[in-house]
């Protein structure tokens, strides 16, 4: 808010504006601690006080226009579906419809044009070209060097032949998952085939770059552990004076006021009993007020602020997925929030939807699966394993599931659907888990790992995660560009040991500081 601008105005209207009122308006203008919405609110009861028959709205309209949040949000996919009990066949199922899910995927693909089953393939004498889709049932290496697959469909299985000296197939040879559904080129002979290429669902290269029409920003969280005895709560509130327009550059306090969406992908709160000794690791033991802790602090968000939440393996609920959102009995105060929206994890949110504009696709996925991946492929595994986050996410959008390997992620088997399966294809696709803060486009669909807010523990240490904690990502919906606004104010530890150190030499410095301004203090005095 300019005060010479607000003053040139007045004037040009005719108002008489003295000494004194110029004055307020200035320290009106320049107070930092105000929010936008504050501002307005003071500034117009000051008119009314001093200025009669004043316009008030052309004013307003001019120097503060109401903020509208006119976008929609629809749940596009949000599973709620009432816990049954399971059955060993159930997984069967399960895996039947994860199968015909990804294979209508593949079959769009050009490159396997006249698909064949296996079971009439067996028997193929000739080096006939075939295609196939197949799930990979085991996966070996032969004394030779090659890759031998055994392909398993609904009619049947075969071997699939990896040929060492195909480099660029190998490489994609390496990086295959078990379970992983796939399409296979090659030749068929004596119950083999001898693989040309390997074909996965993907994201097609046609995927559009959606871009809303509106001037809109979306921010992306989570991990925030809200209980944790290492939360970061002065970090976490620089985030929420920023979103309040109360902190940061001029220019990062006009991108805080087109804020309309706070995502925060899982692990609200720190929770209890998830792993051993965690009771020594809470500020706050039970569960319930450390919800009502995280009620407390979002409540500060700017209340036309969508804050859209999915639960974590830290909130209360089943830790298997889907997910279904977070309990209400232990968050309502959570629930209660007119702002807030609970969804599944995983789950598909469409934002900035008009008449005219579809909306961007989100998909929130906290990200259970990404550590088993981080070691699983070897590419992964040489770029740094969990560090390489967005990585292991472009990974699972090639393979168009997020979990697809029994045992990367506990599951429940839904004999009607698979909700880990991305059969639709996301505009952001956001993560969380491993508390990382990285972002990466690929084809067109904007990755984010949306860091956290707590210091590395011994048990983060034990699980080899090295945080990037005090980030939270900023996406223009209009010209998806992706920021990362860093709330932390030091260099991110890589052990419990490490943090240690930091914290005992800002504490040195502190009181170096204290000591400091202490001596010339004392100096000043025997001087006077």
């Amino acid at each position: 808010m300019n005060s010479s601008a607000i003053i040139d105005y007045l004037i040009e209207k005719g108002e008489l504006i003295d000494e004194e009122l110029e004055k307020k308006i200035s320290a009106l203008s320049s107070d930092k601690y105000f929010s936008y919405e504050e501002k307005r609110e003071k500034l117009s009861q000051l008119l009314s006080k001093e200025l009669d028959d004043f316009d008030r709205n052309e004013f307003f309209e001019t120097f503060f226009p109401t903020i509208k949040n006119d976008a929609r949000i629809i749940i596009r996919k949000s599973y709620e579906k009432t816990p049954l009990k399971r059955t060993f066949q159930d997984f069967v199922r399960y895996f039947n419809v994860r199968f015909k899910t990804l294979e209508r995927m593949l079959k769009n693909r050009s490159e396997l044009s006249g698909l064949t089953s296996i079971s009439r393939i067996r028997g193929k004498t000739d080096k006939e070209k075939v295609s196939v889709i197949g799930m990979i049932l085991t996966m070996d290496e032969t004394k030779n060097g090659h890759i031998i697959l055994e392909l398993e469909d609904l009619s049947g299985t075969i071997k699939v032949l990896i040929n060492k000296d195909n480099k660029e197939l190998m490489q994609i040879g390496k990086d295959l998952v078990l379970d992983e559904v796939i399409g296979i080129v090659g030749q068929a002979s004596n119950e083999i085939i001898f693989s040309n290429a390997i074909i996965k669902p993907d994201v097609p290269l046609s995927k559009e770059l959606k871009k809303s029409p509106q001037d809109n920003y979306a921010v992306f969280s989570g991990d925030i552990h809200f209980g944790s005895k290492v939360f970061m709560k002065q970090e976490f509130m620089k985030l929420l004076l920023w979103l309040n327009g109360k902190m940061g550059t001029l220019a990062q306090r006009e991108m805080a006021k087109k804020v309309k969406y706070f995502f925060i992908v899982g692990d609200v709160i720190e929770g209890a009993g998830i792993y051993p000794g965690q009771e020594h690791d809470l500020e706050v033991e039970p569960v319930r007020e450390q919800y009502e802790m995280a009620a407390k602090y979002l409540s500060k968000v700017p209340s036309h602020i969508k804050i859209i939440i999915c639960p974590g393996n830290h909130d209360v609920g089943r830790i298997a997925e889907p997910q279904l959102p977070i309990d209400t009995e232990y968050a309502k105060s959570l629930w209660d929030m007119p702002n807030v929206i609970m969804v599944s994890n995983p789950s598909l949110v469409s934002i900035d939807a008009t008449d005219n504009f579809s909306g961007l696709d989100v998909l929130m996925y906290h990200g259970g699966s990404l550590i088993y991946y981080s070691d699983a492929i070897p590419t992964i595994r040489a770029a740094g394993g969990q560090k390489a986050s967005d990585d292991i996410m472009v990974h699972l959008l090639k393979m168009r599931h997020l979990a697809p390997t029994h045992g990367s992620t506990m599951y429940v088997p839904d004999v009607l659907e698979d909700a880990l399966a991305i059969d639709v294809i996301p505009d952001i696709f956001v993560t969380g888990h491993i508390h990382r803060a990285q972002s990466k486009s690929y084809r067109n669909v904007t990755c984010i790992n949306s860091s956290s807010w707590t210091e590395i523990t011994e048990d983060q240490e034990k699980r080899g995660l090295e945080p990037q904690p005090g980030r939270a990502f900023v996406v223009s919906l209009k010209t998806r560009d992706v920021k990362v606004m860093n709330f932390g104010s030091g260099v991110d530890a890589k052990s419990v040991s490490d943090l240690k150190r930091q914290q005992q030499t800002k504490q040195a410095e502190k009181e170096k500081k204290i000591q400091e301004q202490h001596t010339k203090e004392t100096e000043q005095v025997k001087a006077v």
